[in-house]
């Protein structure tokens, strides 16, 4: 296994996709760090403090704890997903869609941009959601049209941002990028959660 990796990291190619790789990952970590503008970042910590349920912690985990720091990255990948999920389902429904699933490269292509211009609708329909919701009770600074705008600008702009990295990580990296981006946010985790089991079982807390 180590001679694979030495012999991979011969090629030269190979040792651009994965610096590519490797780069754009530190570029999502440190998005994950920009505060929202016009947010409370003490209020989703103090949610997450009374609301410690296993879905709060998954989707916390998935965003690689961007939601729990309300940073401009906060809805992560997952209107992308939720997206694919919802494009493959009306493939089966929709015979229009099937066609061009079946149309080779070119319908290829026609999917992945209804599959864009479908994550770019969730993740605004979410963020208003997110800005409305919690913004009435304490999320937002000042609760005002133009906070709520640029909060929603914010972390629209941020998921259909991680959406092109995923994409770019296919395109010049290595391995499949919505897949990279899962897995940088999930590892990210790791430290905190291991401080945390620490702290719950042997220093019971």
């Amino acid at each position: 296994m180590l001679e694979t990796f030495r012999r991979a990291f011969q090629t030269k190619d190979i040792r651009r996709k994965l610096g590519y790789t490797f780069l754009m990952l530190i570029v999502i970590r440190l998005g994950s760090q920009l505060p929202t503008p016009g947010v409370d970042p003490t209020y989703i910590k103090e949610f997450f403090a009374q609301n410690s349920g296993e879905a709060f912690n998954l989707f916390n985990a998935f965003t690689g704890g961007s939601f729990e720091q309300m940073s401009i990255l906060a809805l992560s990948i997952t209107p992308y997903i939720t997206s694919s999920i919802i494009i493959q389902l009306l493939t089966i429904a929709i015979p229009a869609l099937e066609e061009m699933h079946r149309d080779g490269e070119e319908g290829r292509k026609k999917m992945t941009a209804i599959t864009r211009y479908v994550t770019v609708g969730l993740a605004l329909f979410e963020s208003v959601a997110m800005a409305v919701g919690f913004g009435r009770q304490g999320l937002l600074t000042t609760f005002n049209a133009v906070n709520v705008i640029v909060v929603v600008a914010a972390l629209t702009a941020g998921s259909a941002f991680l959406m092109w990295v995923g994409e770019q990580i296919n395109d010049k990296g290595v391995g499949n990028g919505i897949s990279m981006v899962l897995l940088i946010n999930i590892l990210s985790r790791i430290p905190q959660d291991m401080v945390t089991l620490y702290e719950t079982f042997v220093k019971g807390k």
